[in-house]
């Protein structure tokens, strides 16, 4: 269901709004964004585990609660917390006599993949007294509540028009007899350019700072901001920072400064096209002053590339395909007993290592994955037939790997304790080439998916070259690889899969992995800290996935969505 027209634009007979035409964005920046963060990060080259979205908000059929006019209604925004609290986002304007309102401003905040942000949004008609008082003022509890919905902030933005309707609701989650209209949310991502230019350099004449042998030179790329300061390094040069000014220095090895030199990126530009180069400087013993040196920087390369967001592909249709595999080798421990990994305390009804990563990841990903078909495995186990296998279907079928949900995984699992004997040893590589065939026939499909599988283990690997060779394989594939350590072992192993070192993994026949496809988190270390497993788990899987499709040039098709469309009576 489609959102509605407002017939009085918000902005026009509005109560803090702004004074501008209804088509110019005017931003409620409570959502979470930290400029002082998003400085920390980019000033060390790193980019930040968030991106700031802006929700717009539109409403049809609500209640009207006035007598002589129509109501006036505001939209609030709120985050659900763990515990259950709120905490709110941001306001909208109130919009006069509407009962469809486009409300014109927008409530920031920070979308992060690897959690689960679920909204709650309440619609207020603001009495008429309090029309002259700031909107960030206003008491709640003293405008009259028009209804509520609620959703996770990923249904939102993985929709192929990054819009949802939800119908309204009063605080006891019903609406009842009445009809209290519907609320339509578009989520619309902060990017201030698509554009990145890619530069090569090469450089003559420089200064040797070493003694006994020739430099070893390298180059640092920084932007400078009007105060004065270098914001980021290695940076990727955005089309909006085409005035900003770059500082390339070149320094050796052991960090002794050879040169340096200032440019705007449209200088750069100008330095390729004309084959020209640039003198570095170097500071002087005159103080104020810099002396220009024989060393030169030539520009070889100089490209504008379109580059896109996860989220640009995942409202374009694109999908993350979850798969799980569940360690069921001796090491685990007898289910029955209190002290195994695998055990379920019906009393206490606490959930076991295992039974957390399922449900923790899971939550997240299944927002990304249309069925929400999983397949889902067992290795290391004897199956009801005495089979020794390491890659079993962990529903018990001979032939269907699939089950619903989440909720199916959590069922396979709990029932292949009772059917399945602990063996061993800890293999992967069949699991791995199993996704992988998976992920490769999907390939060769031409879809729009990509694969994540978990591997949830206790043990250490007894086969690490061939998951090695198997990894180096998938690594040219729509594939992903989450590993969870569970229990006491040590990991060193997993921690060479991760490869976090940056050295690529080779494989027996000295083939180099083509990107980073594996991440693994010990449950340990997780629950020692403040971050959950999800978090370190997740956070590197939307730039493999973005590696994967800008090494293949695979880009989304953003279609232009008007966000509220005119309802179909």
């Amino acid at each position: 269901m489609g959102g509605c027209f407002s017939d009085v634009r918000g902005g026009k007979q509005a109560v803090g709004g702004v004074q501008q035409g209804p088509n110019i964005a005017v931003t409620n920046n409570n959502g979470g964004h930290n400029d002082a963060v998003d400085f920390f990060y980019r000033s060390r080259g790193q980019v930040p585990m968030f991106t700031q979205v802006e929700l717009s908000l539109s409403a049809c059929k609500l209640r009207d609660r006035d007598i002589t006019s129509k109501s006036d209604p505001m939209a609030v925004v709120f985050a659900k917390k763990r515990d259950g609290k709120l905490e709110e986002l941001g306001r909208t304007e109130v919009i006069l006599n509407n009962l469809n309102p486009q409300w014109i401003v927008k409530v920031a905040v920070a979308f992060q993949f690897e959690i689960v942000q679920p909204l709650v949004f309440h619609i207020y008609d603001v009495d008429t007294k309090y029309h002259n008082v700031p909107l960030k003022s206003l008491k709640l509890k003293d405008q009259e509540f028009l209804g509520e919905a609620g959703c996770v902030l990923s249904e939102i933005v993985t929709k192929q028009s990054r819009s949802l309707t939800l119908n309204l609701h009063n605080k006891h989650g019903g609406s009842g007899l009445r009809n209290l209209g519907t609320l339509t949310i578009h989520a619309e991502e902060t990017v201030a350019s698509r554009t990145a230019i890619e530069l090569s350099f090469h450089c003559t004449q420089l200064e040797n700072t070493d003694l006994f042998s020739k430099s070893d030179p390298f180059l640092r790329i920084s932007r400078i901001v009007e105060s004065g300061a270098l914001v980021c390094s290695n940076m990727e040069a955005k089309r909006t920072h085409w005035l900003s000014s770059v500082l390339i220095s070149i320094s050796t090895g052991n960090h002794v400064l050879i040169g340096k030199l200032q440019k705007s990126v449209a200088e750069l530009e100008r330095l390729n096209k004309e084959r020209s180069s640039a003198n570095f400087v170097k500071p002087s013993t005159h103080q104020g002053h810099e002396k220009v040196l024989k060393g030169q920087l030539f520009v070889d390369h100089y490209c504008e590339k379109e580059q896109f967001s996860f989220l640009d592909y995942m409202a374009s249709g694109f999908e993350l395909n979850f798969m799980v595999s569940v360690d069921f080798t001796a090491s685990n421990g007898n289910p029955r007993n209190p002290d195994s990994l695998h055990y379920i305390d019906p009393a206490a009804g606490r959930l076991n290592s295992y039974q957390q990563a399922i449900m923790e990841v899971g939550e997240v990903i299944q927002f990304y994955d249309s069925d929400r078909r999983f397949p889902a495995w067992g290795f290391g186990g004897r199956t009801f037939d005495g089979t020794l296998s390491h890659c079993f279907n962990l529903n018990g079928s001979a032939s269907s790997f699939e089950v619903e949900g989440v909720e199916g995984i959590m069922a396979a699992y709990t029932s292949a304790l009772l059917n399945v004997t602990l063996a061993g040893p800890t293999i992967f590589g069949p699991v791995i080439n199993t996704a992988a065939q998976i992920a490769g026939h999907s390939l060769s499909q031409n879809s729009s998916k990509y694969f994540v599988l978990l591997i949830l283990t206790d043990g250490v690997i007894t086969d690490l070259q061939e998951t090695i060779d198997a990894v180096v394989r998938a690594s040219d594939l729509p594939l992903s690889i989450l590993i969870v350590g569970v229990g006491g072992a040590d990991f060193k192993q997993m921690e060479i899969l991760d490869a976090d070192n940056g050295r690529r993994l080779e494989s027996s026949k000295g083939r180099i992995a083509t990107r980073d496809v594996v991440q693994f988190v010990p449950m340990r270390e997780v629950h020692s800290g403040q971050i959950s497993v999800v978090q370190s788990l997740l956070e590197e899987l939307p730039g493999q996935f973005l590696t994967y499709m800008r090494s293949r040039d695979i880009k989304p098709c953003i279609p232009s969505v008007n966000p509220f469309p005119s309802a179909v009576a």
